[in-house]
């Protein structure tokens, strides 16, 4: 397919305060039984309100908990529970585990996934990636569904209810894609489709930091609020969709390979995967040569929206050289890493931490 450039995203997306109450005339023509996954949290506090959705629009849902790990055994069992159900969709209701044990399990069945997040901590929701992990949270792959979900659903408020940091690590993880995007094509890089990039891939990545820029602060304090605004919408749409395009079609590159490494550091370990991609493009954009100005500039953008700007800020204090050294060396096993104008060492990645980490506050 080298010569080929594919555009990917979900058949319907669906946005607004009370988006979740049309979840019923969505998940309809896909037949009687759909099975609804969650966690336990948003089981509890949501599984009535689905379940009535859904009984209103004359259907009978199996509901499902995952509780622990997104693990292929956990997908597998799962699956298992609900293999004489003659199901036609899966919908994964809750935050990121939710979506891909949802995701799991809809391509293990063979039938459509529809993604309802309760959070827009990442674009994972419309995307055809299902992230699989170990049971200490290390990450052991990422499966790809056939096609993107056939139906996303966000419902803001549910978004402005939930803790500001989960909309702000969001912001982090969106802030990435237009650099990375420009790396891909800058070079030989594929997306995740394994094609060369499209160029709408890389507008509607730029089209994600425009918004951030111009919203995200006003989004972000609306959500600390607890309210719905035209700020806090347009930040979540950059955030889940315009986010989520971007990568899928325009490739992702260093920041996103970063993550390899920081999900096995000292501390950074659990910090968010959006506070991890925040960070983490400070440190593409050294490898890449930007100069000073550009990088206090969007070191200045981070810190206006709460994301950190240095491994301390990540929970890491006092990172070691053999520390740093650590995290480029695992870096370099992410596939991600070849989509850059030119290739990096592991040495060059030391060298942009080390920037990064001299400049921070």
């Amino acid at each position: 397919m080298s010569g080929l450039r594919v555009f990917a995203g979900p058949l319907r997306y669906v946005q607004g305060p009370g988006a979740l109450d049309g979840l019923g005339e969505l998940v309809a023509p896909y037949g009687p039984r759909p099975v609804v996954v969650s966690d336990p949290y948003v089981r509890e506090l949501l599984g009535p309100r689905v379940s009535a959705v859904l009984g209103a629009a004359g259907l009978a849902p199996e509901l499902r908990v995952l509780d622990g790990e997104i693990t292929a055994a956990a997908a597998d069992a799962l699956t298992a529970s609900v293999a004489d159900v003659g199901t036609g969709v899966v919908v994964g209701v809750g935050g990121g585990k939710s979506l891909d044990v949802a995701k799991a399990v809809s391509l293990r069945l063979g039938v459509p996934v529809v993604t309802v997040p309760t959070v827009a901590s990442n674009d994972s929701p419309t995307s055809k990636a299902v992230a699989m992990y170990d049971d200490e949270h290390r990450m052991v792959g990422v499966d790809q569904l056939a096609a993107n979900p056939h139906a996303v659903v966000v419902d803001t408020a549910l978004v402005a209810a939930a803790p500001v940091r989960f909309l702000r690590a969001g912001v982090g993880d969106a802030v990435s894609k237009a650099f990375e995007a420009a790396a891909c094509a800058a070079g030989t890089g594929v997306t995740t489709l394994g094609t060369r990039p499209l160029l709408v891939g890389r507008a509607i990545a730029s089209a994600a930091l425009d918004a951030l820029r111009a919203h995200a602060v006003a989004g972000l304090a609306a959500c600390e609020r607890g309210e719905v605004d035209d700020d806090l919408e347009a930040t979540v749409e950059a955030v889940v969709l315009l986010s989520g395009l971007g990568f899928e079609n325009g490739g992702l590159s260093l920041a996103h390979s970063l993550t390899r490494g920081l999900m096995r550091a000292r501390g950074a370990r659990d910090a968010l995967h959006g506070e991890h991609v925040a960070w983490a493009t400070l440190v593409q954009r050294a490898a890449e040569g930007a100069d000073d100005a550009e990088l206090a500039d969007l070191r200045g953008f981070l810190a206006d929206v709460g994301l950190p700007d240095s491994l301390p800020g990540l929970g890491m204090p006092d990172p070691t050289a053999d520390e740093v050294r650590e995290i480029a060396r695992v870096t370099m096993t992410a596939p991600h890493l070849a989509n850059l104008a030119r290739p990096v060492t592991a040495d060059d990645v030391v060298a942009a931490i080390e920037r990064v980490e001299a400049g921070a506050g």
